[in-house]
């Protein structure tokens, strides 16, 4: 086993090169194991109550990480060289040996050419395992090998080669690995056809390529499919998240906790549905401010156990975001600082500024960012957990780094989003999407593409845009993170923009600086007169068929797209019409641009 140091950011062990996951390092093809081949004592633990318990039963730890140049005794993470096989780009050669010069481990042939990964491996379709394709076996099966007894008793394993034809073209069938022993060879368009490894006799092994060969109790059932090294679909990370906050309750159960206390909702409770029942209701509903349906709804049980129901990760955070906004400026000092701030007085576009709530300038944030597993090949596939110690009865360990950063939050105005959302020709633009995404493996993984969630996302790409000119960020280390359900406890509608590294960049001020809602009303109104103009437009605007699987509407890389590592769902659910309106629909943020052009 070859030990090599190299250098990773820190928040890269998580993704895009976790367990499970190649990475390219000085020519070599890697592979990170899981949690259980981890040094423990060089793995420092992570505390964050919030996200353990949407985990359950674990142990959340931080790869171990250096200030200076890695020496020969600095804490590392493992990686396990995959592919083994590899050629010679010297001299052809094929094999997965690796030989030794003058003691050390060498990525050279013995010609002295450097060894280069092959560029195919085997991924099972369904079971999420991976493995090498096995080219001497592969190169001596086929219709023709089967006819000739050289070929197929051939033992030549130091005679196969890898190398490309310039008399066949640039395909695929270019591409040819040969045996010189017996003089069978094959192009890798044979490689690629469907069920073409299975018709040769490969099978799945049934494990990861770090785990020993006696670990599999029964064979995995699923097909392989060869595809390149590289594939995006190779890794498809399960990933969570959580703002390191006071877990507050939701103001709706803590409304249910007032009614339930007050002293007239035993009479409502004893007399429901009768002539008396209606009336103390209504005493109830004017002195807490609540609604009568509320108070009713409560009184038949129909919110019976609300508060028993864990609450989901972005229902406390939002709680907490409105607690803050209400408090004006924070003293605390804790890991959650938010100011408060009022749109009272700001100068702006009016539909703008009824739009918004409230906005809150986040001064400091910790966030904690986890890798559960990963799945291959389909979204579908089963998941790979990133701990597979074979103790069943050890709590897991999670790969996990904890981040600091800054950022604004904006909150919407819940009656005037709900007015808009509850027309006709808006929810039948986001219908589109809620087949599409139904019917998409990526369905589990995705928000509900409602209007107002379709309308925020697409609003806080455009605002991540903008705030890359002048935040001193680049756009790439923005987040964003969307509060927009109407199905919740209470109703959520607002955005929050931030930026949270445990490396190079940190947190610079520069986000808090522009949450100043003196700053952030001309910036918004400059993210939406950029996005008025795509240089794709006609196509673009009149487009209802963009993006993976078609997940996108009007919304292309010419105007709403960000990095894929800087969105919750990988640039899909966006659509500027639902923003800014279009021929046959009204716009969230409609009047604003017609308000701003207006002649004074």
């Amino acid at each position: 086993m070859e030990k090599i140091k190299h250098d990773l950011r820190l928040s890269e062990t998580i993704s895009p090169f976790g367990v499970g996951s190649i990475v390219d390092v000085r020519g070599e093809s890697l592979m990170a194991p899981d949690t259980s081949w981890w040094d423990k004592r060089f793995a420092r633990e992570i505390s964050c109550e919030r996200l353990m318990a949407r985990l359950g039963s674990g142990i959340l730890r931080q790869p171990p990480t250096h200030a200076n140049r890695a020496g020969k005794n600095t804490p590392a993470l493992l990686y396990w060289r995959f592919p083994a096989w590899r050629f010679c780009e010297r001299c052809d050669r094929l094999s997965k040996l690796t030989g030794k010069k003058q003691g050390k481990w060498s990525n050279t042939c013995d010609c002295g050419g450097m060894l280069v990964p092959m560029r195919y491996v085997a991924v099972c379709e369904k079971g999420s395992h991976v493995q090498d394709v096995n080219w001497f076996q592969w190169a001596h099966r086929g219709r023709a090998a089967s006819l000739d007894e050289t070929v197929r008793f051939c033992r030549d394993y130091k005679s196969l080669r890898f190398r490309k034809r310039a008399s066949r073209g640039e395909g695929l069938t270019s591409l040819v690995v040969k045996c010189h022993g017996c003089g069978n060879s094959r192009t890798l368009a044979e490689l690629v056809s469907k069920s073409s490894l299975g018709r040769d006799g490969i099978r799945c092994v049934g494990r990861q390529p770090w785990e020993p060969e006696g670990s599999v109790q029964e064979p995995c059932p699923h097909p392989l499919v060869a595809v390149q090294r590289g594939a995006t679909g190779n890794y498809i990370a399960e990933r969570i998240s959580a703002l390191d906050i006071p877990e507050e309750r939701p103001q709706a159960v803590e409304a249910a906790d007032r009614i339930r206390g007050h002293v007239f909702f035993e009479k409502v409770v004893t007399d429901n549905g009768g002539p008396q029942a209606e009336m103390v209701a209504g005493w109830i509903a004017t002195e807490l401010g609540v609604t009568l349906e509320s108070v009713l709804a409560l009184a038949a049980g129909e919110e019976a156990g609300a508060d028993e129901i864990l609450l989901d990760l972005k229902d406390g955070e939002w709680a907490a975001f409105v607690k803050k906004l209400d408090g004006g400026r924070d003293r605390t000092g804790s890991d959650f600082v938010v100011d408060g701030r009022s749109l009272e007085g700001v100068a702006g576009p009016r539909p703008l500024l009824d739009g918004i709530s409230g906005v809150g300038q986040v001064r400091r944030v910790r966030e904690v960012r986890a890798l559960r597993g990963f799945r291959r090949h389909d979204a579908e596939a089963s998941m790979i957990n990133a701990d597979l110690g074979p103790d069943q009865w050890r709590r897991p360990t999670y790969p996990a780094i904890e981040l600091f950063g800054e950022g604004v939050f904006l909150r919407f105005d819940e009656k005037k989003l709900a007015a808009w959302e509850a027309q006709p020709e808006v929810q039948a633009r986001a219908d589109i999407l809620k087949k599409r995404k139904d019917d998409s493996p990526w369905a589990a993984r995705l928000d509900v593409p409602e209007p107002r969630y379709v309308a925020l996302h697409t609003l806080a790409h455009l605002l991540i845009r903008r705030l890359a000119f002048a935040s001193g960020y680049a756009s790439a280390a923005l987040q964003e993170r969307i509060y927009a359900n109407s199905d919740r406890t209470d109703r959520t509608a607002g955005v929050l923009i931030y930026t949270a590294a445990g490396d190079a960049q940190g947190t610079l001020g520069g986000l808090v600086r522009l949450g100043d809602p003196e700053k952030l009303i001309p910036l918004l109104v400059s993210a939406l007169d950029d996005a008025d103009f795509c240089s794709n437009d006609p196509v673009c605007i009149e487009s209802d068929r963009q993006g993976s699987s078609q997940l996108n509407l009007s919304a292309c890389h010419g105007c709403a797209l960000v990095s894929e590592t800087s969105c919750e769902t990988g640039n899909r659910l966006l659509d500027r019409q639902l923003v800014l309106g279009g021929s046959d629909v009204r716009g969230l943020l409609d009047d604003v641009l017609t308000e701003v052009r207006r002649p004074r």
